[in-house]
């Protein structure tokens, strides 16, 4: 994701999550904008020390720890996450399951030292795997695990849920129009980029080529929307010839093949960022569950075409105001009816 370079922007950047995340701001919009955007990212720093499973002292490591002998309490706002994604899960018939981390272990991906498990090693993870071993309990805020071995992971939903509150936050101290993201795979945008002129509306971002790098695949036009992209361009490694990706179908416990990037458009980035990780996993077969027709939803699919080196982009509920595509030779393009 990059964003239009044509306009006057104020940029507040820090490191955060394993990415570069900024707050970007209209230049001269908002008094005091570098104080804000700093306050922006000091709740994404305090964010992560919570949800990060990377940091033995995070309430979700402690509930990886703990929950499987008991209800573990947790903050109020950690167990709205849990709950969010819990329904994802069920909505996306578990290709996207915040409890899966199991399996991210036996694969190496939790250090980033991708290796192959053995047959019993994904089996005992498989088992280990999945909402349906996690409770919860809303009117005291617990969590417990129905059996030893569940890990939380919330790695396709934590950047965009971090993304939502540091909005909220931008919102609730006056600021109208603001681009929030976190690397180059969400983004949440309110209001409006530049001066408001007639026609103009919203925030132009660049969504990346999956397979020529430093190249845009399309422009899109995040209006009040949020944005997140799935791809494993970065995160894989090569065992005996076959490259193998850092995201995994939870259903199956073996990474996602056959998609090339998988980018979803929807109201908040938590839900943006786990269903386009579905949708990764899902493929063509889970347009209709990520974004039927008419819905609230908007995905942009891209596969191998059937020429060598060309690829096929469908795209489901997107009409020609919110995204323009930089078209290239041998591109196949599937459109699928926008929403209403």
């Amino acid at each position: 994701m990059t964003c239009d370079d044509d306009l006057h922007t104020l940029i507040v950047g820090r490191e955060a999550m394993a990415c570069r995340f900024e707050v970007v701001f209209n230049t001269g919009e908002v008094a005091d904008a570098t104080g804000l955007g700093c306050d922006a990212l000091d709740l994404v720093d305090e964010i992560e020390s919570r949800i990060s499973v990377y940091r033995d002292t995070s309430e979700l490591s402690r509930l990886n720890a703990q929950a499987a002998a008991g209800w573990v309490p947790v903050s109020a706002d950690v167990f709205a996450l849990l709950q969010r994604a819990v329904e994802l899960a069920a909505r996306t018939g578990g290709a996207f399951d915040i409890a899966s981390g199991a399996l991210v272990r036996a694969w190496g991906f939790l250090r980033r030292q991708g290796r192959v498990p053995t047959d019993a090693e994904l089996a005992s993870a498989l088992a280990s795997a999945g909402t349906r071993h996690v409770d919860l309990d809303p009117a005291s805020n617990r969590v417990r695990f129905s059996r030893p071995g569940v890990e939380i992971n919330p790695g396709a939903i934590g950047k965009g849920w971090a993304i939502d509150r540091a909005v909220e936050l931008l919102e609730s101290r006056g600021s109208r129009s603001v681009l929030v993201h976190g690397g180059s795979s969400s983004v949440r945008a309110r209001g409006i980029q530049g001066p408001e002129l007639p026609g103009r509306g919203g925030w132009r971002v660049g969504l990346r080529h999956p397979l020529r790098p430093g190249r845009r695949l399309a422009t899109i036009t995040l209006r009040d929307r949020a944005l997140g992209t799935s791809g494993s361009g970065t995160q894989f490694f090569v065992d005996r010839g076959r490259r193998l990706g850092h995201i995994l179908d939870p259903r199956s416990g073996l990474p996602a093949e056959g998609v090339l990037s998988a980018t979803v458009i929807a109201p908040s980035a938590a839900d943006a960022d786990a269903l386009a990780t579905a949708l990764y996993v899902l493929g063509a077969d889970g347009l209709d569950c990520v974004a039927p027709p008419g819905g609230p939803v908007a995905a942009i699919l891209v596969l191998p075409a059937s020429a060598p080196g060309a690829i096929r982009v469908t795209l489901a509920n997107i009409d020609d105001a919110t995204i323009t595509i930089d078209t290239e030779a041998g591109m196949e393009i599937d459109r699928r009816p926008a929403a209403e």
